[in-house]
Protein backbone atom coordinates (compact mmCIF):
# COMPACT_ATOMS: atom_id res chain seq x y z
CA UNK A 1 0.00 0.00 0.00
CA UNK A 2 1.43 3.76 -0.64
CA UNK A 3 3.31 4.97 2.58
CA UNK A 4 3.52 1.44 4.08
CA UNK A 5 6.83 1.46 3.03
CA UNK A 6 7.52 4.98 3.86
CA UNK A 7 6.18 6.58 1.01
CA UNK A 8 5.47 10.29 1.56
CA UNK A 9 1.76 11.27 1.99
CA UNK A 10 1.82 14.54 0.21
CA UNK A 11 -2.04 14.68 -1.24
CA UNK A 12 -2.84 14.67 2.49
CA UNK A 13 -0.10 17.86 3.68
CA UNK A 14 -1.40 19.63 0.22
CA UNK A 15 -5.58 18.97 1.67
CA UNK A 16 -3.89 20.17 5.15
CA UNK A 17 -2.53 23.47 3.70
CA UNK A 18 -5.70 24.38 1.35
CA UNK A 19 -7.70 24.10 4.46
CA UNK A 20 -5.53 26.42 6.40
CA UNK A 21 -5.77 28.67 3.89
CA UNK A 22 -9.54 28.47 3.81
CA UNK A 23 -9.62 28.91 7.32
CA UNK A 24 -7.33 31.75 7.02
CA UNK A 25 -9.29 33.70 4.45
CA UNK A 26 -12.89 32.67 6.26
CA UNK A 27 -11.03 34.39 9.69
CA UNK A 28 -10.02 37.26 7.63
CA UNK A 29 -13.94 37.81 6.03
CA UNK A 30 -14.88 37.32 9.09
CA UNK A 31 -12.97 39.83 10.87
CA UNK A 32 -13.77 42.52 8.12
CA UNK A 33 -17.07 42.04 8.22
CA UNK A 34 -17.22 42.48 11.82
CA UNK A 35 -14.97 45.85 11.41
CA UNK A 36 -17.69 47.20 8.82
CA UNK A 37 -20.32 46.29 10.86
CA UNK A 38 -18.90 47.85 13.91
CA UNK A 39 -17.97 50.49 11.74
CA UNK A 40 -21.51 51.18 10.21
CA UNK A 41 -22.82 50.68 13.83
CA UNK A 42 -20.59 53.28 15.27
CA UNK A 43 -21.25 55.92 12.48
CA UNK A 44 -25.11 55.34 12.76
CA UNK A 45 -24.74 55.89 16.46
CA UNK A 46 -22.36 59.09 16.19
CA UNK A 47 -25.17 60.16 13.89
CA UNK A 48 -27.69 59.85 16.01
CA UNK A 49 -26.05 61.47 18.88
CA UNK A 50 -25.28 64.42 16.40
CA UNK A 51 -28.87 64.42 15.47
CA UNK A 52 -30.14 64.48 19.04
CA UNK A 53 -27.37 67.06 20.10
CA UNK A 54 -28.69 69.24 17.35
CA UNK A 55 -32.52 69.34 18.00
CA UNK A 56 -31.35 70.67 21.83
CA UNK A 57 -31.40 73.82 23.38
CA UNK A 58 -28.80 75.52 23.74
CA UNK A 59 -27.38 74.83 27.22
CA UNK A 60 -28.37 77.52 29.35
CA UNK A 61 -25.54 78.90 31.89
CA UNK A 62 -27.98 78.43 34.74
CA UNK A 63 -31.73 76.89 35.58
CA UNK A 64 -33.87 78.05 38.45
CA UNK A 65 -35.81 75.49 40.90
CA UNK A 66 -38.01 76.96 43.66
CA UNK A 67 -39.10 75.01 46.40
CA UNK A 68 -40.25 75.29 50.13
CA UNK A 69 -36.04 75.44 51.38
CA UNK A 70 -35.12 74.61 54.80
CA UNK A 71 -34.37 71.10 55.36
CA UNK A 72 -36.13 69.72 52.41
CA UNK A 73 -33.50 72.38 50.09
CA UNK A 74 -30.38 70.81 51.50
CA UNK A 75 -31.47 67.40 50.51
CA UNK A 76 -32.65 68.71 47.11
CA UNK A 77 -29.59 69.83 46.53
CA UNK A 78 -27.55 67.00 47.68
CA UNK A 79 -30.39 64.35 46.21
CA UNK A 80 -30.85 66.15 42.82
CA UNK A 81 -29.29 69.44 42.46
CA UNK A 82 -25.55 68.44 42.50
CA UNK A 83 -26.27 64.96 40.09
CA UNK A 84 -28.41 67.67 37.51
CA UNK A 85 -24.89 70.01 37.24
CA UNK A 86 -22.67 66.83 37.08
CA UNK A 87 -24.76 65.40 34.11
CA UNK A 88 -25.34 68.39 32.11
CA UNK A 89 -22.49 71.06 33.63
CA UNK A 90 -25.54 73.55 34.04
CA UNK A 91 -25.94 75.25 37.56
CA UNK A 92 -28.99 74.65 39.29
CA UNK A 93 -30.46 78.19 40.97
CA UNK A 94 -32.51 77.26 44.26
CA UNK A 95 -35.15 79.57 45.69
CA UNK A 96 -38.04 79.74 47.78
CA UNK A 97 -40.80 80.05 49.22
CA UNK A 98 -43.52 78.53 47.32
CA UNK A 99 -45.79 80.73 45.76
CA UNK A 100 -48.58 80.37 43.42
CA UNK A 101 -49.87 83.55 43.31
CA UNK A 102 -46.30 84.55 41.86
CA UNK A 103 -46.49 81.18 39.78
CA UNK A 104 -49.66 83.31 38.11
CA UNK A 105 -48.51 86.60 38.10
CA UNK A 106 -44.94 85.49 36.67
CA UNK A 107 -47.01 83.40 33.77
CA UNK A 108 -49.43 86.29 32.95
CA UNK A 109 -46.81 88.86 32.49
CA UNK A 110 -44.29 86.60 30.29
CA UNK A 111 -41.74 87.26 32.64
CA UNK A 112 -40.99 83.23 34.37
CA UNK A 113 -37.93 83.97 36.36
CA UNK A 114 -38.12 79.88 37.38
CA UNK A 115 -37.46 76.68 35.10
CA UNK A 116 -39.65 74.43 37.84
CA UNK A 117 -41.40 75.07 41.07
CA UNK A 118 -42.66 73.20 44.01
CA UNK A 119 -46.51 73.49 44.38
CA UNK A 120 -49.24 72.62 46.65
CA UNK A 121 -51.41 69.35 45.27
CA UNK A 122 -54.85 71.41 45.60
CA UNK A 123 -52.94 74.73 43.92
CA UNK A 124 -51.03 72.00 40.91
CA UNK A 125 -54.57 71.59 40.29
CA UNK A 126 -55.76 75.10 40.09
CA UNK A 127 -52.61 76.11 37.92
CA UNK A 128 -53.59 73.32 35.04
CA UNK A 129 -57.17 74.96 34.87
CA UNK A 130 -55.54 77.95 34.67
CA UNK A 131 -52.97 76.74 31.86
CA UNK A 132 -50.34 78.04 33.81
CA UNK A 133 -47.81 74.94 33.83
CA UNK A 134 -46.43 72.77 30.82
CA UNK A 135 -47.52 69.54 29.96
CA UNK A 136 -44.48 66.57 30.77
CA UNK A 137 -42.78 65.30 28.16
CA UNK A 138 -43.40 61.77 29.04
CA UNK A 139 -41.07 60.82 26.07
CA UNK A 140 -38.18 62.67 28.13
CA UNK A 141 -39.86 62.39 32.15
CA UNK A 142 -40.03 58.38 32.74
CA UNK A 143 -43.18 57.92 35.06
CA UNK A 144 -44.15 54.26 33.72
CA UNK A 145 -43.90 52.40 36.90
CA UNK A 146 -45.38 55.64 38.83
CA UNK A 147 -49.01 55.04 40.03
CA UNK A 148 -51.47 55.83 38.25
CA UNK A 149 -52.36 58.45 41.04
CA UNK A 150 -48.87 59.91 40.16
CA UNK A 151 -48.76 60.01 36.48
CA UNK A 152 -50.88 63.71 35.89
CA UNK A 153 -50.36 65.09 32.30
CA UNK A 154 -49.17 68.54 34.00
CA UNK A 155 -48.06 67.71 37.41
CA UNK A 156 -44.90 65.78 38.49
CA UNK A 157 -45.38 63.95 41.74
CA UNK A 158 -41.79 64.21 43.46
CA UNK A 159 -42.43 62.29 46.89
CA UNK A 160 -45.47 61.07 48.73
CA UNK A 161 -45.71 62.02 52.30
CA UNK A 162 -48.93 60.31 54.64
CA UNK A 163 -50.78 61.33 57.57
CA UNK A 164 -50.43 58.36 59.91
CA UNK A 165 -51.64 57.79 64.00
CA UNK A 166 -49.30 58.17 65.95
CA UNK A 167 -49.20 57.55 70.05
CA UNK A 168 -47.23 56.57 72.86
CA UNK A 169 -45.24 53.12 73.32
CA UNK A 170 -44.79 53.62 76.92
CA UNK A 171 -48.52 54.67 77.66
CA UNK A 172 -49.97 51.41 75.21
CA UNK A 173 -47.46 49.12 75.82
CA UNK A 174 -49.33 45.77 74.90
CA UNK A 175 -52.42 46.39 73.30
CA UNK A 176 -51.75 49.27 71.18
CA UNK A 177 -54.53 51.61 68.58
CA UNK A 178 -53.60 50.28 65.35
CA UNK A 179 -56.68 52.21 63.13
CA UNK A 180 -58.65 55.20 63.17
CA UNK A 181 -61.28 53.38 65.01
CA UNK A 182 -59.28 52.51 67.68
CA UNK A 183 -58.16 56.27 67.98
CA UNK A 184 -62.21 56.79 68.16
CA UNK A 185 -62.28 54.12 71.07
CA UNK A 186 -61.58 56.33 73.95
CA UNK A 187 -62.47 53.86 76.31
CA UNK A 188 -60.60 51.07 75.26
CA UNK A 189 -57.51 53.29 74.34
CA UNK A 190 -58.02 56.42 76.82
CA UNK A 191 -56.03 59.85 77.21
CA UNK A 192 -55.69 62.93 75.56
CA UNK A 193 -55.44 62.94 71.48
CA UNK A 194 -54.35 65.58 68.95
CA UNK A 195 -55.60 66.33 65.01
CA UNK A 196 -55.06 68.84 62.75
CA UNK A 197 -56.94 71.73 62.62
CA UNK A 198 -58.22 71.28 59.06
CA UNK A 199 -60.81 69.62 57.25
CA UNK A 200 -58.33 67.38 54.87
CA UNK A 201 -57.44 64.01 56.29
CA UNK A 202 -60.06 64.33 59.50
CA UNK A 203 -63.11 64.24 57.13
CA UNK A 204 -61.57 61.18 55.81
CA UNK A 205 -60.41 59.31 58.78
CA UNK A 206 -64.34 59.88 59.87
CA UNK A 207 -65.97 58.68 57.08
CA UNK A 208 -63.82 55.45 56.91
CA UNK A 209 -64.58 54.78 60.60
CA UNK A 210 -68.23 55.04 59.92
CA UNK A 211 -67.62 51.99 57.01
CA UNK A 212 -67.43 53.93 53.91
CA UNK A 213 -64.49 51.64 51.98
CA UNK A 214 -61.10 53.60 50.89
CA UNK A 215 -62.65 53.75 46.83
CA UNK A 216 -65.98 55.02 47.80
CA UNK A 217 -64.54 57.91 49.60
CA UNK A 218 -65.09 61.09 47.07
CA UNK A 219 -67.30 62.87 46.82
CA UNK A 220 -66.90 62.94 50.24
CA UNK A 221 -70.42 62.80 52.68
CA UNK A 222 -70.17 66.09 54.74
CA UNK A 223 -72.92 65.54 56.72
CA UNK A 224 -72.10 62.40 57.54
CA UNK A 225 -68.36 62.80 58.12
CA UNK A 226 -69.15 65.71 60.88
CA UNK A 227 -71.50 63.49 62.22
CA UNK A 228 -68.90 61.06 63.46
CA UNK A 229 -66.39 63.53 64.29
CA UNK A 230 -68.61 65.12 66.67
CA UNK A 231 -68.25 61.82 68.29
CA UNK A 232 -64.02 62.16 69.29
CA UNK A 233 -64.53 66.28 69.20
CA UNK A 234 -64.48 66.22 73.51
CA UNK A 235 -61.38 64.21 73.80
CA UNK A 236 -59.11 66.29 71.18
CA UNK A 237 -57.73 68.73 73.65
CA UNK A 238 -55.08 69.94 70.99
CA UNK A 239 -55.60 71.09 67.32
CA UNK A 240 -52.30 71.60 65.75
CA UNK A 241 -51.74 74.46 62.98
CA UNK A 242 -48.03 73.05 62.47
CA UNK A 243 -46.22 69.54 60.84
CA UNK A 244 -43.99 70.15 64.15
CA UNK A 245 -47.01 70.40 67.00
CA UNK A 246 -47.91 66.75 66.53
CA UNK A 247 -44.39 64.99 67.80
CA UNK A 248 -43.42 67.49 70.21
CA UNK A 249 -46.49 67.22 72.08
CA UNK A 250 -46.39 63.52 72.20
CA UNK A 251 -42.23 63.46 73.39
CA UNK A 252 -44.23 66.65 75.99
CA UNK A 253 -46.40 63.76 77.25
CA UNK A 254 -48.86 66.37 76.43
CA UNK A 255 -51.14 63.80 74.43
CA UNK A 256 -51.08 60.03 74.39
CA UNK A 257 -52.49 59.96 70.47
CA UNK A 258 -52.02 61.99 67.78
CA UNK A 259 -52.07 62.08 63.62
CA UNK A 260 -48.92 64.00 61.76
CA UNK A 261 -47.26 63.71 58.86
CA UNK A 262 -44.98 60.57 58.73
CA UNK A 263 -41.83 62.48 57.82
CA UNK A 264 -42.05 64.45 61.19
CA UNK A 265 -42.04 61.34 63.22
CA UNK A 266 -39.27 60.32 61.20
CA UNK A 267 -36.04 61.19 62.86
CA UNK A 268 -37.92 60.06 66.27
CA UNK A 269 -38.21 56.51 64.86
CA UNK A 270 -34.97 56.56 63.96
CA UNK A 271 -33.89 57.15 67.03
CA UNK A 272 -35.85 54.95 69.28
CA UNK A 273 -38.21 57.80 70.72
CA UNK A 274 -41.21 56.33 72.48
CA UNK A 275 -43.25 56.90 69.96
CA UNK A 276 -44.67 54.88 67.38
CA UNK A 277 -46.94 54.69 64.38
CA UNK A 278 -49.33 53.16 62.31
CA UNK A 279 -49.80 52.71 58.66
CA UNK A 280 -53.47 51.51 58.51
CA UNK A 281 -55.64 54.07 56.94
CA UNK A 282 -52.91 56.71 56.54
CA UNK A 283 -54.00 59.43 54.21
CA UNK A 284 -51.67 59.71 50.82
CA UNK A 285 -50.46 63.33 49.39
CA UNK A 286 -47.93 64.25 46.86
CA UNK A 287 -45.26 66.37 46.93
CA UNK A 288 -45.46 68.02 43.25
CA UNK A 289 -43.51 70.18 40.74
CA UNK A 290 -44.42 71.74 37.67
CA UNK A 291 -43.00 73.85 34.57
CA UNK A 292 -44.32 77.40 34.50
CA UNK A 293 -46.13 78.10 30.90
CA UNK A 294 -43.54 80.14 28.93
CA UNK A 295 -40.29 79.30 30.99
CA UNK A 296 -37.83 80.18 28.44
CA UNK A 297 -35.54 76.62 29.66
CA UNK A 298 -38.29 74.31 29.78
CA UNK A 299 -36.82 71.60 28.21
CA UNK A 300 -33.95 72.11 30.74
CA UNK A 301 -37.00 71.99 33.00
CA UNK A 302 -38.38 68.52 31.49
CA UNK A 303 -34.75 66.78 32.27
CA UNK A 304 -34.58 68.11 35.85
CA UNK A 305 -37.77 66.58 36.64
CA UNK A 306 -36.83 63.07 34.68
CA UNK A 307 -33.80 63.95 36.86
CA UNK A 308 -35.82 63.52 40.10
CA UNK A 309 -37.49 60.06 38.90
CA UNK A 310 -34.01 58.30 39.09
CA UNK A 311 -35.00 55.86 41.48
CA UNK A 312 -31.02 55.80 43.01
CA UNK A 313 -31.33 59.46 43.90
CA UNK A 314 -35.07 59.17 45.35
CA UNK A 315 -33.40 56.92 47.90
CA UNK A 316 -31.01 59.28 48.91
CA UNK A 317 -33.80 62.16 49.73
CA UNK A 318 -35.86 59.44 51.25
CA UNK A 319 -33.02 58.02 53.15
CA UNK A 320 -32.71 62.04 54.69
CA UNK A 321 -35.95 63.01 55.25
CA UNK A 322 -38.37 59.75 55.11
CA UNK A 323 -40.12 61.05 51.95
CA UNK A 324 -39.44 58.67 49.11
CA UNK A 325 -39.95 59.46 45.61
CA UNK A 326 -42.95 57.59 43.43
CA UNK A 327 -40.60 55.14 41.40
CA UNK A 328 -41.10 51.93 43.16
CA UNK A 329 -37.65 50.68 42.52
CA UNK A 330 -36.07 53.53 44.69
CA UNK A 331 -37.05 50.83 47.60
CA UNK A 332 -34.02 48.74 46.47
CA UNK A 333 -31.75 51.59 47.36
CA UNK A 334 -32.92 52.84 50.30
CA UNK A 335 -31.57 51.84 53.82
CA UNK A 336 -33.13 48.49 54.68
CA UNK A 337 -33.23 49.89 58.06
CA UNK A 338 -35.44 53.02 56.94
CA UNK A 339 -37.36 51.35 54.86
CA UNK A 340 -40.57 50.29 57.37
CA UNK A 341 -40.56 53.95 57.99
CA UNK A 342 -41.80 54.76 54.52
CA UNK A 343 -44.96 55.21 53.47
CA UNK A 344 -44.05 54.24 50.04
CA UNK A 345 -42.86 50.76 51.59
CA UNK A 346 -45.29 47.78 49.86
CA UNK A 347 -46.44 46.87 53.16
CA UNK A 348 -47.03 50.13 54.21
CA UNK A 349 -48.39 51.63 51.18
CA UNK A 350 -51.23 49.08 50.71
CA UNK A 351 -52.82 49.89 54.15
CA UNK A 352 -53.41 53.46 52.88
CA UNK A 353 -55.59 55.89 50.60
CA UNK A 354 -54.83 58.16 48.26
CA UNK A 355 -56.33 61.88 48.95
CA UNK A 356 -58.72 63.51 46.26
CA UNK A 357 -56.60 66.81 45.37
CA UNK A 358 -59.37 67.46 42.79
CA UNK A 359 -61.88 67.30 44.78
CA UNK A 360 -60.47 69.35 47.71
CA UNK A 361 -59.61 71.84 44.61
CA UNK A 362 -63.17 72.08 43.80
CA UNK A 363 -64.92 71.82 47.37
CA UNK A 364 -61.82 73.31 50.23
CA UNK A 365 -64.02 76.38 50.63
CA UNK A 366 -67.20 75.18 51.68
CA UNK A 367 -65.70 72.26 53.71
CA UNK A 368 -63.55 74.73 55.59
CA UNK A 369 -66.14 77.34 56.22
CA UNK A 370 -68.20 74.10 57.79
CA UNK A 371 -65.18 72.72 59.88
CA UNK A 372 -64.74 76.73 60.90
CA UNK A 373 -68.30 76.19 62.21
CA UNK A 374 -68.14 73.27 63.77
CA UNK A 375 -65.13 73.84 65.23
CA UNK A 376 -66.96 76.76 67.50
CA UNK A 377 -70.15 74.92 67.85
CA UNK A 378 -69.93 73.79 71.53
Amino acid sequence: MLGAGGGSPRPKKRRRERNMATQRQDSYRLGRALFVAGAILALSSAAMLAQQTAKEPNNPDQIVVNDSGGAMGTWMRKAYFDAFEKAYGIRVVETSPTDFGKLRAMVESGNVEWTVTEIGGQDAIRAERMGLVERIDDTIVDRSKFPAEARSPYVFAASVYSTVLAYRKDVFKGDHPKTWADFWDVKRFPGPRSLRNHPVDNLEFALLIDGVPPDKLYPLDLDRAFKKLDEIKPFVTVWWTTGAQPAQLLLDKEVVLASGWNGRFFDLLVKEAPIDIEWDGGALKKGSFVIPKGAKDANWGQKFLALMADPKLEAIYANALGYPGLNPDSIQFTDPKLAPFLPTEPNNLKKQFWISDRWWAENAGQAIERWNQWLLKK
